[in-house]
């Protein structure tokens, strides 16, 4: 069974990755694995924060819409001055 493989053009990545394999004694596989879970990791954190911001935004819309469906006052429209005591329109 031939082994996975992967190619990168790039001078630099080759660069680095030789340079971390040497500084740290260990093969250009286990940097690049570890590079790549650490850059996994990192985004999916950043996207989760996304999605945590999104729903707090959504919450907030939400609140302020019921809000204004309440009549709570100070919010939305007061109907009030359209109705009589006894809640009977004018």
């Amino acid at each position: 069974m031939p082994q996975p493989q992967l190619s990168v053009r790039s001078q630099k990545a080759r660069d680095l990755a030789h340079e971390l394999a040497a500084r740290e004694k260990r093969s250009i596989a286990e940097i690049v694995e570890e590079a790549l879970e650490a850059y996994s990791a990192r985004r999916a954190t950043i996207a989760g924060r996304r999605r945590e911001d999104a729903l707090a935004d959504l919450k907030r819309i939400i609140a302020e819409g019921r809000a204004k469906m309440t009549g709570d006052p100070g919010r939305g429209s007061d109907l009030s001055d359209f109705y009589d005591e006894d809640g009977l329109p004018i």
